[in-house]
């Protein structure tokens, strides 16, 4: 972050220390600024100060939300001073590789794909676990993959109308020359279409903000850093039509 203030004006102009004649933070003044945001969990705030912005634009609307959930490696290495791997981590089996990581659910707008709730477990911590931490409590529709199925039964949020996805392999089954099959294979279709929103913001931290292995050890401060990057990468997505209003 210190390169970065030195080597990007728009770092600088948007942190407001675009004088040259003014003093840079070095890094231990950006560590216990960091240390700051933790302790009074800022984080959650400034995602809320985004999207209230974003509502005032009618960016952000409240009728539909999709949720889903992405493994974010950690280190596995004990080459530390406690000698073990992070104790808040776990491991998880994702098709016949194993990762060793946290896991970040994420509930977003089904219009516009923007981030309204983050949350953060250890990676063995299932999906369907943080489903109702997902939402904000006026949708009334709730999208999901095949690893929300059975939600219906679980969930205290009986009134959202839960479209889940089909079971792959029951999907692939279908009979493409049976009317009522291809019925079922284009509502599919159509459900997918919607859900999908939710992995731009996934894509959009890893790859445009690099977040592709947790910095930190421990949740709490993992879950914050999450938490402020979900809140800029709903800037981000957003940006061109922020800057044509």
């Amino acid at each position: 972050m210190k390169e970065a203030l030195h080597d990007v004006p728009l770092f600088r102009e948007f942190a407001a220390l675009d004088n040259w004649n003014m003093r840079l933070p070095d890094e231990s003044t950006i560590l216990r600024f960091r240390h700051l945001l933790e302790k009074h969990e800022l984080a959650a705030q400034m995602l809320a100060v985004v999207n209230a912005v974003l509502s005032s634009k009618g960016l952000l609307l409240k009728a539909g939300t999709a949720i889903d959930a992405t493994l974010i490696p950690a280190p596995s290495s004990t080459k530390n001073a406690s000698g073990e791997r992070d104790p808040e981590m776990s491991s998880t089996k994702k098709g016949n590789q194993w990762y060793f990581g946290m896991k970040a659910h994420i509930g977003v707008d089904a219009e516009s794909g923007l981030v309204h709730t983050v949350e953060a477990t250890a990676a063995n911590v299932h999906d369907i676990v943080k489903a109702d931490a997902l939402l904000h409590g006026k949708e009334t529709v709730v999208y999901g993959d095949a690893g929300y199925r059975g939600i219906q039964k679980r969930t205290s949020a009986k009134a959202v109308q839960w479209m889940v996805a089909m079971c792959p392999g029951k999907r692939a089954a279908l009979d493409k020359n049976d009317a009522l099959d291809r019925i079922v294979n284009e509502i599919e279709y159509l459900k997918a279409s919607v859900r999908a929103k939710v992995e731009h913001p996934f894509r959009v931290i890893k790859r445009q903000f690099g977040f592709a292995k947790t910095r930190y050890r421990g949740l709490k401060k993992n879950t914050a850093q999450l938490t402020t990057l979900f809140a800029l990468s709903n800037l981000w997505m957003a940006r061109r039509k922020l800057m044509k209003m």
